[in-house]
């Protein structure tokens, strides 16, 4: 395409730390020229993380690129972000590089502090949907050279490049952050594989008792080896949380209460023990599971390996996840998106999706793995907008979830 004189060419990429494209970001280009009206263009990033605005910009306007992305805040954000947070908070193990520490500051206070923690604590614990003053992505000039790269809070963060007089056509570049992810697992596009494997299980020791209606009573949960942190959501069943027994590390901020569950995020602490009263009577052991659907449930050993969960009654019966059908994220979603699902044993299943009338639109079947496995659905093949519904079977079970697709 010949250009003409009168426009100039603005393009460049959006890329995490680990080179990853950051996919389907917001580049808004804002700019004037001579006397003319305000222009404003934008372009989404593809999953190399590319964006161009081709014939658009003025020869010799002032413009200014802003890359934006602010969707799925959990993306990449575990309990063992907190654990390497809280080292480098007490000089343990520094972050070591400006994004990182960028990452860590989830209030955006330009300093990394317990209250970041905590902030991003009741996120993995599902208190907050998104962080109260914060994006879920930032976006760093490249070409910023941190004066003092162990505090990049020292100087200002430049988070747009702004133009004077734009003669030709420009590349601008920017470091994408994913906010609370220190340890780079966020899934930045669609290319990307979640990696999602983990090296064993750790088992939580609990009693196994028989409980009447309206007894309140303590269950302590103890891990079987030692960990330096794990999470999960308990399903309730029958069960209401009365409180939670305080030890060092573990207070009422490690913890989620929700009409039918409890969620759970702990660090440096092998045990917790949790006050609850039976609304029925019944057996411990089928009152609790359990569960990833809020916080997803995995810990982390003294070598840094990624456990699954399970619960262990009695020293016998262990009861890990099951059948588990997950919110799609993002969600709502414009162009792509993720389903994920946990399946108890590898198993062959198929995804189908419907619009409201009950009309197939999208289905794929596949052979998937134990444990959590995720699908990647593009709005080309669902070929519709507005509320869907996405149904996953296997041979033993299946689950139905909504899900909306916006223009």
């Amino acid at each position: 395409v010949s250009q003409s004189r009168y426009e100039v060419n603005v393009s460049g990429a959006l890329k995490t730390e680990g080179t990853d494209g950051v996919e389907e970001a917001t580049v808004t280009i804002d700019g004037t020229v001579n006397f003319a009206p305000p222009f404003n263009y934008f372009d989404l990033s593809n999953d190399l993380g590319e964006y161009k605005v081709t014939n658009s910009v003025p020869v010799a306007s002032s413009y200014t690129v802003t890359p934006s992305k602010d969707d799925s805040p959990l993306n990449g954000v575990t309990t063992y972000d907190l654990l390497l947070i809280s080292k480098h908070i007490l000089g343990i193990e520094p972050l070591g590089s400006p994004y990182k520490m960028i990452a860590a500051d989830a209030n955006k206070s330009n300093s990394i502090t317990t209250f970041d923690v905590v902030e991003l604590r009741k996120l993995i614990l599902g208190i907050y949907n998104d962080l109260p003053n914060n994006t879920s992505w930032r976006f760093v000039d490249k070409s910023q050279q941190f004066i003092n790269p162990m505090n990049p809070f020292a100087e200002t963060i430049k988070e747009n490049i702004s133009i004077t007089d734009a003669q030709s056509n420009l590349v601008e570049d920017f470091v994408g952050v994913k906010i609370g992810d220190v340890n780079g697992t966020a899934v930045a596009n669609s290319a990307m594989q979640v990696d999602d494997r983990t090296n064993g299980t750790l088992l939580f020791d609990v009693d196994n008792r028989v409980v009447k209606a309206g007894e309140t009573f303590d269950v302590t949960f103890k891990a079987s080896e030692a960990v330096q942190g794990y999470q999960m959501t308990l399903n309730l069943n029958g069960l209401e949380v009365a409180g939670i027994v305080k030890s060092d590390k573990v207070s009422e901020n490690n913890f989620g209460v929700f009409d039918d569950a409890l969620t759970v995020s702990v660090d440096g602490e092998q045990a917790f023990t949790v006050t609850f009263r039976a609304a029925k009577a019944g057996k411990l052991s089928e009152m609790m599971s359990v569960s990833s659907r809020i916080t997803k449930a995995e810990g982390y050993n003294a070598a840094n390996n990624r456990l699954d969960v399970a619960l262990r009654f009695d020293g016998q019966t262990i009861a890990g996840v099951g059948f588990e059908l997950y919110q799609n994220q993002p969600n709502p979603f414009v162009n792509k998106t993720f389903i994920g699902f946990h399946l108890p044993e590898a198993a062959a299943a198929t995804l189908t999706v419907y619009d409201e009338t009950g009309r197939v639109v999208f289905t794929q079947k596949g052979d998937f793995a134990k444990g959590y496995n995720a699908i990647a659905l593009d709005r080309a093949l669902l070929n519709t907008v507005g509320v869907l519904y996405y149904t996953l079977a296997t041979e033993n079970a299946s689950a139905t979830k909504k899900m909306i697709q916006t223009k």
